[in-house]
């Protein structure tokens, strides 16, 4: 059955993967977006299609919709953007969280909110499960992002106990591929950027800290079991690639990759950046059969075909 659903922050990177999906399931869109961080290049080819709406708002502000399905991605995901202004950072995943919940509570739609590793802070329990309840700096320079997730996961719970709202929570996981912006400042773009240019790569500290990288497309596919669980379950779920590299290790393969004679250089490591980041997906496959089917080789080859075409 075909329903209306709403996207915020729909033409980010995420956001336009998921509204290509979900159209081609036979959906009508209403991608919703202010252009802080998301290009209207991401849906350009989405826009001759007549279930396809776009709408140019803050979510920060109300809004009145009659949708039956609500995905709330927006929000800056990473820290050279969500740093560039922390307070509307704070108040987009507040406020985005309290407006959209407002629609879903008035129309009784379902909603999930995208959330992230991010709420497990410099994690001392690894890999991280979703009973683990992070070790988050409240004051540091990451925390309009870290506690503006963990405010919103807060919201959703509260919403759901009190107003019997059908929420959905994903922690997503660091993830990749196609529509990266060429400015996103997170390590897989910064490093297929600098490669292509034949810069020196940066890495930050001794290349030892790692992180687990999903592809884009395994990610929406997760998202939309989840959405599609039945009234109660409410996750939290991680959805993430469980494969650990180093950033080294990144570093050197895509140099491999892209054939760059790149150096690799190395610079003091940002504070509260995460040593370790692997997500325990056990749930998802439990509760979702999920797991992630695109290895980080063949991801990679298709980022990289990408940003070659951009650059």
């Amino acid at each position: 059955m075909t329903k209306r659903i709403l996207i915020t922050g729909g033409a980010g990177f995420l956001g336009s993967h998921l509204c290509e999906r979900l159209l081609a399931d036979g959906n009508d869109i209403i991608c919703l977006d202010n252009f802080f961080t998301g290009t209207k290049s991401n849906i350009a080819h989405l826009m001759s299609n007549p279930l396809f709406e776009l709408i140019r708002h803050d979510i920060i502000n109300p809004i009145f919709l009659e949708v039956d399905e609500i995905y709330n991605l927006a929000c800056p995901a990473s820290p050279i953007h969500y740093q560039h202004n922390p307070i509307k950072t704070v108040k987009t995943n507040v406020m985005g969280a309290i407006n959209t919940l407002g629609i879903a509570k008035r129309i009784g739609a379902k909603i999930l909110q995208a959330s992230t590793s991010e709420v497990y802070g410099d994690p001392e329990v690894h890999p991280q499960r979703e009973d683990y309840w992070g070790k988050v700096n409240p004051i540091g320079l990451r925390s309009c992002y870290d506690e503006g997730k963990r405010a919103a996961e807060c919201l959703m719970m509260d919403y759901m106990r009190q107003n019997h709202v059908d929420v959905k929570i994903v922690r997503i996981f660091n993830t990749y591929g196609p529509r990266m912006a060429l400015n996103d400042g997170r390590v897989v773009s910064n490093f297929i950027v600098q490669a292509l240019r034949g810069e020196d790569l940066t890495v930050y500290g001794d290349g030892s800290h790692s992180r687990s990288f999903c592809y884009v497309d395994d990610l929406i596919d997760g998202m939309i079991r989840m959405m599609q669980t039945q009234e109660g379950f409410c996750g939290p779920v991680n959805i993430g690639n469980p494969e650990e590299f180093s950033i080294l290790e990144l570093a050197e393969e895509l140099i491999r990759r892209t054939g760059s004679r790149s150096n690799i250089i190395f610079q003091p490591l940002p504070a509260d950046d995460p040593v370790q980041r692997r997500p325990d997906i056990s749930l998802a496959k439990k509760i979702l059969n999920w797991q992630p089917k695109i290895s980080l080789g063949e991801g990679l080859e298709k980022t990289i075909a990408y940003f070659r075409s951009i650059l």
